[in-house]
């Protein structure tokens, strides 16, 4: 049994992906779908830092759409419904990073053309990735189960966005540097658009755990930068926003019964009056009994590594829940599957030898 698999975008996430899927015995990738004209033409392997593997990287949709993947993973930057509900009529699954984390959040008019597609391929769609994603969906899911009531459920992230290389995502999209006025909601698509899909991830805890939510609400305090300070050859200047502290709460009658909290910040400058930085996740299920967990990804507590390499660890966590999926995605009726949705799951082949027990035996 091999699962057919295409990697859609081949950024910081996707090579980690294509690493995953070349070492699979029980995954064959058949097609990567790139963005820029450098990449294209180029072998998947070597975008991914490994040997050539006969997979020359594409700029078009139809060449991708022909091969006939069990399933297309996801990555882009800028996600397109259009593009996912096109992949999935074609009759392939879409596992996906970049959104969908709970469709039944869409605008109805959304949701219907995202369920069409689905039937239309006989396909199913999945949003996952770290957080949001595990960490934000399944953990507490999977922690609710030694619960005999829950009052609250919070997850607060802490990070410092001067060690992540990408400067576009932390410059461009996240607009650190930038002006108080210029890092809201109302004036930035991609922050208006990263901040739905922490939303998509109250609406599920809520819905998957009965909260009853009747509002869920967003909100930023920005800090900014007492010095300059030089992020990769950018110079985030004094004045502008060096810290972004964001809040999703979901509500009901006014009591807030789930909050996902970020601690954002560039340049090293950490507000005093904000909780005690901490890096990683902490994550509490206020009931009875009450549960509380950190979690932090490297790429090893025991062997000596560069920072660069474990400022990768979250990168590849995310990948790698996205394709530890496919199998129970690929397994999964037709139509939106969540987190909350799917079977567990499991790394595959993650001691490098036995196989998990297979979920689904595909023909060819």
């Amino acid at each position: 049994m091999s699962y057919r698999v295409v990697q859609w975008a081949t950024g910081n996430q996707g090579v980690e992906a294509i690493r995953a899927i070349l070492d699979r015995p029980d995954m064959k990738l058949v097609g990567a779908k790139v963005y820029s004209a450098d990449k294209a033409g180029v072998d998947a392997g070597v975008l991914a830092g490994r040997e050539p593997c006969g997979v020359v990287a594409t700029l078009d949709v139809d060449e991708i759409l022909a091969l006939g993947a069990h399933c297309v993973a996801y990555f882009p930057r800028l996600a397109s419904l259009d593009e996912v509900c096109r992949i999935l009529a074609s009759g392939t699954n879409v596992v996906t990073t970049a959104f969908l984390f709970h469709p039944r959040s869409l605008p109805a008019d959304d949701l219907a053309r995202l369920e069409a597609a689905c039937i239309r391929g006989g396909s199913s769609v999945h949003g996952t990735g770290l957080n949001p994603g595990n960490l934000s969906g399944v953990l507490p899911l999977a922690l609710s189960g030694m619960s005999r009531t829950i009052e609250k459920i919070t997850l607060q992230e802490r990070a410092d966005w001067s060690f992540y290389e990408s400067t576009h995502i932390t410059f461009e999209n996240m607009r650190f540097g930038r002006a108080p006025e210029e890092v809201t909601e109302a004036a930035s698509d991609f922050l208006r658009f990263n901040s739905g899909i922490f939303q998509e991830m109250v609406a599920l805890l809520g819905r998957a755990l009965g909260a009853g939510l009747d509002e869920i609400t967003s909100s930023v305090e920005l800090v900014t930068a007492e010095t300059d300070h030089d992020i990769f050859g950018i110079t985030l200047g004094a004045g502008t926003v060096s810290g972004q502290r964001w809040h999703w709460r979901g509500l009901r009658a006014g009591n807030m019964l789930i909050e996902i909290e970020t601690l954002w910040t560039v340049g090293g400058e950490y507000p005093t009056h904000w909780p005690a930085p901490l890096d990683g996740w902490t994550l509490t299920l206020e009931g009875e009994p009450s549960i509380q967990a950190h979690l932090l990804t490297l790429m090893s507590y025991e062997r000596p590594l560069p920072l660069a390499e474990h400022v990768r660890a979250a990168s590849v966590a995310t990948a790698m829940q996205a394709v530890n999926t496919i199998p129970a995605l690929c397994a999964a009726p037709a139509g939106v599957q969540t987190m909350a949705d799917l079977p567990l799951v499991r790394a595959g082949f993650g001691f490098g030898n036995v196989a998990p027990e297979p979920l689904l035996q595909i023909p060819g």
